[in-house]
C-alpha cells in the first residue's frame, strides 16, 4: 500500500515517465545500473521498476535518517566501494538468483554527467555471468536532492524520466596467444567494460529531436534569462536574445527560399551566425556552410554540389574579411547581405515576433523530422573538389550526446571557439554548448595568434578545440599563465605534433587531448579522454559506432576503418550529380585511414590510404615521412607528397620551413627511428611557409602539384 501511495505521490510531483520496459527480461538473476544523479534514484527505481531487487547502497547513505526510512521499502544490502571484499556479497546475491541494484559511479554526481566507475561492478557482471540491465535517470539531479554546483538550474519538482535499455553483458576471455589474465588485469578490463556500458547507455537514452527542438528543449531547462553566448562585439547574450534572434533571422531566410531548399551561409564566428542556423532550422531551410577561405572556384564548386542559388552574407563582413573581388566572381549565384533583409523585416513581421512567435516558438515553428536534411557541410578540398557531405538533425545530435557521454563539459565551463562554422569540428563544437547550458564564446578568426591566447585568459575559458597547427602558434605567443582556467584542449582535423603536446604540457600544465574524426561523422569518432588516454593514439572509438578494418595488400598490420553509427551522414552530394544523394553503402563510411587498435580499442592512424606511396613496389607511409622529419627538425614545420618516376613508381618529395634540413639528417633519424630507408624523402624542398587550407589542414592538392613540377 505505501509503495503504491508513494509512486502516485511522484509520479505527480516528479511527473515521472518510464520509457523502455519492454527491455526488462522475463528472468530474474539481473544485474540492474544506474546512472547516479540524487538520492532519490533509489527509491524512483524501486517504484517503477517492475522488478524487486536487492539495492547496493553506501555505507555512507546509512547516516542519514531520512534515508534509511525509504531503505526499509526494499531490501538492501551496504557495502563500502573501497573494500576489496565488498563486491562478494553481491556476487552472493546474483548466483542466488535475485537480481540487485547497483550505482557504479559510487557516488552521486557532481558535474551532471558520468563520473568515475568502479570496476567492482563490472567484475561481478562478468564473474556471475548476470545480464546487465542498463536504466537511465534523467532529470533527478536538478531536485535539490542533487548534488549539483549552482551554476546547474535546480528545480523544486523537475520532471524525471526512467530509461530502461536493452540488457547485455561483459565476458572476458583469455587470449590465445599470451599468458592467461591475472585476476588484477580482468578485473581492470571487466571495469572498462562496464565504463562502455554505462557511456553507451548514456547516449541511447537520447531524445530524437530537430536542431530547433533541442534549442527550446534547453531554454526550458536552463531558463531563458541564462546568458549563454558571447562574440567579439563584447555582448554576453541570453538565451531569450538568441531565440529572439534566431526567429527573426529564420524568418528573414524564408523570404528568400523555400522550404527544405539548400541556402549558402557566408558568415564568420558571430552570434548572428548561430541564430541564423538555429532560424533555419524552425523553418526547414537547409544551411549549406561555405568555405569563405576556399576562393572563388572552392565556393562556386560547392554551391554546384549542394545545388545552392542563393547566399546569406553580411555586407559588413564581406567588406571585413576583403572578399569583395571573390563574391563578384560568383556565377548564377544570388547574393542577398543580411543589412538589406532587415529593411524587408517590417511591421507585420514585428508584430508575429513579439506577439506570437517569442511566446509561443514551438507553435511558430515548422514541422520537421529528426531525420531531415539539417545542414551540408563541404569536405575541405584537401584530395580535390569539395564534396557535400549531408547531415540530418538527429546525425549531429547523436555526435552531441556521443561525446558528452564520454567527456564531462558542464554549465561551469566555457567554450572558446576558434573553429570556423564551416568546419565540421566548428559546427558541432558551436551547437553542443548552445544545447547544453553551456557558455560559449565564438571568434571570427583562427589565426589570431596572439589575440587568442589574451582573450582565453580574459574570457575564463575552459575549454578549447583546435587543429595542432593552430595550438602550436597560439603556444608560441601565450604567456605561461594564459590558459590557466582551461580544463579540456582538444585537438583535431589533423595529426597532434609532439612537440605541440610536450610544449602544452611543459609551459602550461595541459595534457592535450587527441581525438579523430571526418566531416562525414558528424565529426568526431574517437577522442582520449581523462579517464581512458593512450599516448600517440586518437583514443577510443565513441559509444554507438561500430567498425570493422579492411585489409590492404602491402600493408601487415592494421587496415582500412570503415564505422556505422547515428552520427554518420545521410550521404554526398557531389559536383558531377548536383544534390543527388549518395548515400554511405549499407550505412557503412569508409574513413580511407589506415588504423591500428589494440587490444583495449584504443586507435592508432598510420595513415591515410591515398597517403601512402608506391616506391619499387613497397608500401610507405607518408605520415612516417613527415615523422621522421618532424623529430629531425621539431622547430619547423614539414609536409610529404610524392612525383611520379618512370622507373620506382614515385618518388617521396618532402617540404620544410628549414633550410638546413639535410637528407643526411633524415637518414640519421630514421635510422634511429627504426624506419625503412624507403621512408626518407628522395627530395627535399624549402619553403617558407607550408601551404594550409582555411581549416588549418595542410593542403595536399597544392603540395602535390608543387611536388610534380620539382
Amino acid at each position: 500500500m505505501l509503495t503504491r501511495i508513494l509512486r502516485s505521490v511522484c509520479k505527480v510531483i516528479f511527473r515521472v515517465t518510464v520509457h523502455g520496459l519492454e527491455h526488462v527480461p522475463e528472468h530474474n538473476r539481473l544485474l540492474i545500473v544506474a546512472n547516479h544523479e540524487s538520492f532519490l534514484d533509489g527509491l524512483l527505481l524501486g517504484l517503477f521498476l517492475p522488478k524487486r531487487a536487492t539495492f547496493v547502497v553506501h555505507t555512507g547513505v546509512l547516516k542519514n535518517r531520512i534515508f534509511r526510512q525509504f531503505l526499509r521499502l526494499t531490501p538492501y544490502l551496504a557495502v563500502d566501494p573501497t573494500s576489496p571484499l565488498a563486491m562478494k556479497q553481491v556476487i552472493r546475491r546474483l548466483d542466488l538468483g535475485e537480481n540487485v541494484v547497483i550505482f557504479p559511479e559510487g557516488r552521486i554526481t557532481l558535474t551532471g554527467n558520468l563520473m568515475k566507475v568502479y570496476d567492482g561492478p563490472g567484475f561481478v557482471a562478468a564473474k556471475t555471468g548476470a545480464r546487465i540491465l542498463p536504466v537511465r535517470v534523467e532529470g533527478a539531479a536538478q531536485s535539490y536532492f542533487g548534488r549539483l554546483s549552482d551554476a546547474h538550474p535546480r528545480k523544486l519538482f523537475p520532471r524525471v524520466t526512467l530509461t530502461v535499455l536493452p540488457s547485455t553483458e561483459i565476458v572476458i576471455e583469455d587470449p590465445s596467444n599470451h599468458p592467461p589474465l591475472t585476476a588484477r588485469q580482468k578485473r581492470r578490463i571487466a571495469g572498462e567494460g562496464m565504463r562502455g556500458v554505462m557511456q553507451t547507455m548514456l547516449f541511447q537514452a537520447q531524445k530524437s529531436r530537430t536542431f530547433f527542438e533541442a534549442f527550446l528543449d534547453t531554454i526550458d531547462k536552463f531558463g531563458s534569462r541564462t546568458k549563454i553566448i558571447e562574440d567579439m562585439n563584447g555582448v554576453e547574450e541570453t538565451y531569450q536574445m538568441l531565440l529572439k534572434k534566431s526567429l527573426a533571422l529564420g524568418r528573414i531566410a524564408c523570404k528568400v527560399s523555400e522550404p527544405r531548399e539548400a541556402v549558402g551561409v557566408l558568415m564568420p564566428n558571430v552570434t548572428n551566425t548561430l541564430a541564423l542556423i538555429l532560424g533555419m532550422s524552425a523553418f526547414n531551410r537547409i544551411p549549406a556552410m561555405l568555405n569563405y577561405t576556399s576562393g572563388t572556384a572552392g565556393m562556386q564548386n560547392a554551391c554546384i554540389a549542394a545545388n545552392v542559388k542563393t547566399i546569406i552574407t553580411s555586407r559588413k563582413f564581406i567588406e571585413a574579411a576583403s572578399l569583395e573581388e571573390v563574391v563578384s566572381k560568383f556565377t548564377d549565384l544570388r547574393i542577398v547581405y543580411l543589412e538589406d533583409l532587415r529593411g524587408e523585416f517590417g511591421v507585420r513581421d514585428r508584430a508575429w515576433l513579439m506577439g506570437y512567435a517569442l511566446h509561443y516558438p514551438r507553435a511558430a515553428m515548422e514541422y520537421a523530422k529528426p531525420e531531415d536534411i539539417a545542414v551540408i557541410l563541404f569536405t575541405s578540398g584537401s584530395e580535390g573538389k569539395p564534396k557535400g557531405v549531408v547531415h540530418s538533425h538527429k546525425s549531429v545530435l547523436a555526435n552531441i550526446a556521443q561525446t558528452l557521454a564520454i567527456l564531462d563539459f558542464n554549465p561551469t565551463d566555457k567554450f572558446m571557439m576558434v573553429l570556423p562554422m564551416f568546419h565540421a569540428f566548428g559546427f558541432t563544437g558551436s551547437l553542443l554548448p548552445i544545447l547544453n547550458g553551456i557558455k560559449i564564446l565564438v571568434f571570427p578568426s583562427p589565426l589570431q595568434y596572439k589575440v587568442i591566447p589574451e582573450v582565453i585568459y580574459d574570457k575564463g575559458c575552459t575549454v578549447l578545440f583546435a587543429t595542432s597547427t593552430f595550438l602550436s602558434n597560439y603556444a608560441k605567443f601565450a604567456h605561461p599563465y594564459d590558459f590557466y582556467k582551461l580544463r579540456f584542449v582538444v585537438a583535431g582535423a589533423e595529426k597532434l605534433n609532439e612537440e605541440v603536446r610536450k610544449t602544452y604540457h611543459e609551459k602550461f600544465g595541459i595534457r592535450i587531448l587527441e581525438g579523430y574524426g571526418t566531416t562525414e561523422c558528424a565529426p568526431v569518432l574517437s577522442a582520449n579522454t581523462p579517464m581512458a588516454n593512450r599516448h600517440g593514439s586518437v583514443g577510443q572509438l565513441l559509444p554507438g559506432i561500430a567498425h570493422k578494418l579492411e585489409p590492404i595488400p602491402g600493408i601487415a598490420d592494421g587496415g582500412v576503418l570503415l564505422v556505422k553509427g547515428e552520427n554518420v551522414m545521410l550521404g554526398y552530394y557531389t559536383f558531377e550529380a548536383p544534390a543527388v544523394l549518395a548515400p554511405p553503402e549499407d550505412g557503412w563510411y569508409n574513413t580511407g585511414d589506415v588504423v591500428e587498435m589494440d587490444a583495449e580499442g584504443f586507435i592508432f592512424i598510420k595513415g591515410r590510404v591515398k597517403r601512402f606511396a608506391k616506391v619499387a613496389g613497397e608500401m610507405v607511409s607518408l605520415e612516417v615521412v613527415e615523422k621522421i622529419a618532424h623529430t629531425a627538425a621539431p622547430e619547423h614545420q614539414h609536409a610529404a607528397s610524392t612525383q611520379y618516376d618512370m622507373q620506382r613508381g614515385e618518388n617521396i618529395v618532402l617540404f620544410t620551413t628549414d633550410p638546413a634540413l639535410k637528407r643526411e639528417d633524415l637518414q640519421i633519424v630514421a635510422k634511429n627511428l627504426g624506419s625503412p630507408e624507403l621512408a626518407i624523402a628522395r627530395k627535399i624542398v624549402q619553403l617558407e611557409e607550408i601551404p594550409l587550407l582555411g581549416t588549418g589542414k595542410t593542403d595536399y592538392v597544392t603540395l602535390k602539384q608543387m611536388a610534380e613540377a620539382a
